[in-house]
């Protein structure tokens, strides 16, 4: 069912930039956005400005007419690039769904009359100064929804919330092949580390994880993430410690990602990006949370049951509205912990403990 057109807004023609910058979460957090103004209709022409680590992410993307990268590290250099690559464009709407101020460069550059961007209160460095219209304030709850508030403002109804994230043809046939040798049993993809040191969870206990995981439960484990040094550390201690030897998959490329995440059975994982790309793929996730509320920056609507909440405290009632960082919580995060959602995982999303 398409969604209803919001009278004046979209229409055949209609250009629309979408200032969508951080990390991998916040691109696939701007995806169910940029679906619903699609099926509002399929007319409107969407041109996505993010930063180089998301834009892998929209290649391909059935929503995004055009992706334009800004180089926000190179400073003026990046901007005077920005300026360049948008000086010609003329765009009826612009969307800033960020909220820090490296986000008024690409807004004003984009040169729109309508620029819609959060209210003060929701946003820092004078980001609500490059909106000419503000989202109305709202209290906050997950980022998704938030991130939702534009399309609401726009006036479109009745829409579907999807990601529609997933593997190209070439990137399937690297899946199979990737995946062929390991599926005699249900896989496990495993991250060690996340953008913050502060969120992880400790390689130690990962380890142990990995060894439940291969000897109790009969699953095949496999380390993902990035080239960074970090995770990388974070993964070779893992290794070194358990006495399963798990399938190394780390290194370069979030367009692999994607595809190991979306073949995996089930994916173990601290708040960062991998999660929400699990999520928006269907893949039951465990999400790991103590630093970071998960109420906020959880999978979204989906697999709950599978978190692990240290964030909250005992007898405290989960609050979306709590925003802030809360240090040292991760330890607090036992092996038992996960190895208890892991069971809940198999009985629910892997029956008879098959592959999917």
């Amino acid at each position: 069912m398409a969604a209803e057109a919001p009278a004046g807004f979209l229409g055949p023609g209609r250009r629309v930039c979408v200032v969508c910058l951080g990390g991998l979460g916040d691109a696939v957090w701007g995806m169910p956005v940029v679906n619903a103004l699609k099926q509002a209709d399929p007319g409107c022409r969407i041109t996505w400005i993010v930063e180089p680590l998301g834009a892998p992410l929209l290649e391909g993307h059935p929503s995004v007419d055009e992706t334009i990268v800004f180089h926000r590290r190179r400073g003026w250099r990046g901007v005077l690039d920005l300026w360049r690559r948008l000086r010609d464009r003329r765009f009826d709407v612009t969307l800033n769904l960020y909220h820090l101020g490296k986000s008024i460069p690409p807004t004003l550059l984009s040169g729109a009359p309508r620029r819609i961007g959060f209210d003060r209160g929701r946003t820092r460095d004078w980001v609500w100064l490059a909106s000419s219209e503000r989202i109305p304030p709202a209290p906050r709850r997950h980022v998704q929804d938030h991130f939702l508030e534009f399309v609401d403002y726009l006036g479109v109804r009745d829409y579907r919330v999807e990601w529609r994230l997933a593997p190209s043809d070439a990137e399937r046939q690297a899946q199979a092949e990737f995946f062929a040798p390991l599926r005699d049993r249900p896989v496990v993809a495993l991250v060690p580390s996340s953008s913050k040191a502060s969120k992880d969870w400790p390689a130690e206990r990962y380890a142990e994880v990995v060894d439940a995981l291969e000897h109790d439960f009969g699953f095949r484990t496999v380390l993902v993430g990035g080239p960074g040094e970090r995770e990388g550390r974070a993964a070779r201690e893992i290794a070194s410690r358990a006495s399963a030897e798990p399938v190394w998959a780390l290194g370069d490329g979030v367009r692999r990602l994607v595809w190991l995440l979306g073949g995996s059975d089930l994916v173990i994982a601290p708040d960062t990006g991998p999660t929400h790309i699990a999520r928006a793929m269907e893949v039951p996730v465990i999400g790991l949370y103590g630093h970071t509320n998960p109420l906020r920056v959880g999978p979204y609507r989906r697999f709950e049951e599978l978190w692990v909440d240290r964030y909250t405290d005992p007898g405290e009632t989960p609050d979306a509205s709590h925003a802030h960082a809360k240090q040292g919580r991760m330890e607090r995060i036992t092996v038992r912990d996960v190895l208890e959602r892991v069971e809940r995982a198999a009985r629910r999303y892997l029956p008879a403990g098959r592959p999917r």
